[in-house]
């Protein structure tokens, strides 16, 4: 990718259960991976002007998502993607915490304002305004069958008030805890409310009593003695749970702790299941013993992570459960994993070419298709609809929010495409929208190769001096007859150097020319066609076309242009066999002329 230094080119691909492995899932564990995305890369992300650290969804198929400038927004899931609803200011500081109902009728978010605001989800309304004089901890809602409505516990340091939002008048305080209270939450099937303190521990305690009551919804009790369960495992570790969930059917939890490991539990014994070592030595130790991801972009994600260690964001990595409640689901620095708890295997892996480190999960399987491919389970008679599950993500510093589904991002369109500017644009975006255009430069051009050709799909708008090389040193045959000269399988294939040896060629301008690098134009999929150079503002004539997502480029490399057909061409010179030394093909393989367009 230089024209005189080597980078490293070193590359796997995606970790996949092997055939053995594969065969251990029957005809329902196949099912019940189709209640997860499978495509390995987002499909399209949507921004807020603010870094976004929460996303939830409801039953109801709503989303949901806050940013740390205080605003909410609605969203609605439907057929191949979500459509926006509704925007609110909901505080004027920062948001503390954002939650729903279990049954996804109400939402609820609360700032260092000392206010809780509620929402009426289904018509995206603001019901009430809560002022607590305090700023409030955790939130969640409960329900109380009791009472018969629902209610919400907020922390406050060590206790738990437990408001009726619609009075504002607190109805219990729980006086469990002994340290800062970090996490609450509700399982209806249980009638069971868990909160967790600093310290790890976990308490059981009644949505109806609001008292320690570990006893399942028909009155049987779960637990005699906490010394009988496994409650004291993170204060034997000393760690602390950042994040816990519930599964659907109710019978286990998840919880994920500073140490990076993610602990599965048995609800009603509160026995651990499994656990699961995220740390940062065990994913140095699977790099080393079979390279997940380029060693210098794992470098990056390593420093990355201890850096996330030491800030607040951190927290709101969690565990998702499907479902099923057979597979979770939560982000690494690797990307996010899918495990099978019955089989005890990853069993799947998303997003791990993605230069986004994510955080906080939330799963929408539409719930008027649950029924349908159930039903398709026991009579395959039974025509299935089509489903759309979706994974939402945040990232680390980011104000946008992903969306992983079961398509692919389209290879054809640019990154603006699928990383929607649905906010008021920067001034930077201005002042692009702005830049005068001189003359009109091509949009496309076909490379006919010795082995077929490549149509390319150019940014004359993003890249115009790039652009403007390249078709002129086309027009003028600069290329005809130029050879592919350095080809590395599973990276790049790279040409445009009049000399062969990866040492010629100039632009245009007879001299050296600038960078134009663009926020919306990445390395973030194969068939990316880049200037190599040999630092930074050195570009000639020399270009590349990438095998693979390489995102470690980014910012060093300009990217103009993009393969649109003749991918299988790409995938052929990629095969090609080259000098182990110098990378050059043993046949040359030559670009035989450029037609522009």
């Amino acid at each position: 990718m230089t024209e005189t230094n080597d980078l490293c080119n070193n590359e796997s691909e995606e970790p996949e259960i092997n055939a053995a492995k594969k065969k251990k899932l029957n005809v329902v564990d196949k099912g019940i991976l189709t209640h997860l995305p499978s495509a390995k890369s987002y499909e399209i992300s949507y921004m807020h002007r603010d870094i976004i650290e929460y996303v939830i969804t409801t039953p109801t198929d709503f989303v949901l998502t806050a940013s740390v400038d205080g605003h909410v927004k609605f969203w609605k899931k439907c057929e191949g993607g979500i459509e926006f609803v509704k925007h609110y200011r909901a505080h004027l500081s920062a948001i503390v915490g954002l939650c729903t109902s279990y049954d996804g009728l109400y939402a609820a978010s609360s700032a260092t304002d000392k206010a809780i605001k509620v929402f009426d989800v289904k018509n995206f309304d603001m019901l009430t305004m809560m002022s607590l004089g305090f700023v409030p901890g955790v939130i969640c809602f409960i329900y109380s069958h009791t009472l018969k409505h629902h209610l919400i516990a907020c922390a406050k340091e060590s206790e738990i008030l437990v408001y009726n939002f619609l009075t504002s008048e607190v109805v219990s305080t729980i006086t469990m805890h002994m340290s800062i209270v970090k996490c609450i939450v509700y399982s209806n099937e249980h009638r069971t409310v868990l909160s967790v303190d600093d310290k790890g521990i976990i308490e059981y305690w009644s949505s109806d009593s609001f008292k320690f009551e570990p006893k399942s919804a028909n009155g049987k009790a779960l637990f005699q003695y906490k010394t009988d369960t496994d409650l004291f495992t993170f204060l034997q570790h000393k760690c602390t749970i950042l994040n816990i969930s519930l599964s659907p059917d109710g019978n286990y939890y998840a919880t994920f702790s500073t140490d990076r490991k993610v602990r599965v539990f048995n609800f009603t014994t509160a026995k651990l299941f499994r656990v699961y070592d995220e740390s940062l030595a065990v994913a140095t130790q699977l790099q080393q013993a079979e390279q997940l991801i380029p060693s210098i972009d794992f470098g990056r994600r390593l420093a990355q992570e201890r850096d996330l260690e030491k800030m607040d964001q951190f927290k709101f990595s969690n565990v998702i459960f499907d479902d099923s409640s057979s597979l979770i689901v939560y982000p690494t620095l690797l990307g996010i994993k899918v495990v099978h708890l019955q089989l005890n295997k990853c069993v799947r892996m998303l997003g791990v070419m993605e230069n986004v480190r994510f955080l906080s999960l939330a799963l929408s399987f539409p719930t008027h298709k649950k029924q349908t491919f159930e039903l398709s389970v026991v009579n395959p008679n039974i025509k299935t609809v089509e489903q759309d599950p979706t994974i939402f993500c945040t990232g680390h510093k980011k104000n946008r929010f992903y969306l992983f589904s079961t398509r692919e991002p389209d290879q054809t369109n640019l990154e603006s495409d699928r990383d929607i500017l649905n906010e008021r644009p920067t001034r930077e975006d201005i002042i692009a929208a702005q830049t005068d255009e001189k003359a009109k430069l091509a949009s496309s051009t076909v490379l006919h190769t010795t082995m077929g050709d490549i149509h390319l799909k150019l940014f004359s708008a993003e890249c115009p001096r790039t652009v403007e090389n390249f078709t002129t040193h086309a027009k003028n045959s600069y290329y005809n007859g130029v050879i592919f000269h350095r080809v590395i399988k599973q990276f790049m294939i790279q040409t445009g150097d009049p000399l062969g040896d990866g040492t010629g060629g100039e632009s245009i301008w007879g001299s050296d020319f600038e960078d134009e690098f663009h926020r919306n134009l990445k390395h973030d999929r194969p068939y990316t066609v880049s200037m190599a150079n040999r630092g930074p503002n050195t570009n000639g004539s020399q270009f590349f076309i990438t095998l693979i997502p390489t995102p470690w480029l980014d910012n060093k490399h300009t990217v103009f242009g993009r393969v649109v057909k003749g991918m299988d061409v790409i995938d052929k010179i990629g095969q090609a066999k080259t000098h182990p030394k110098t990378d050059v093909p043993y046949e040359p393989i030559k670009v035989m002329s450029i037609t522009v367009k």
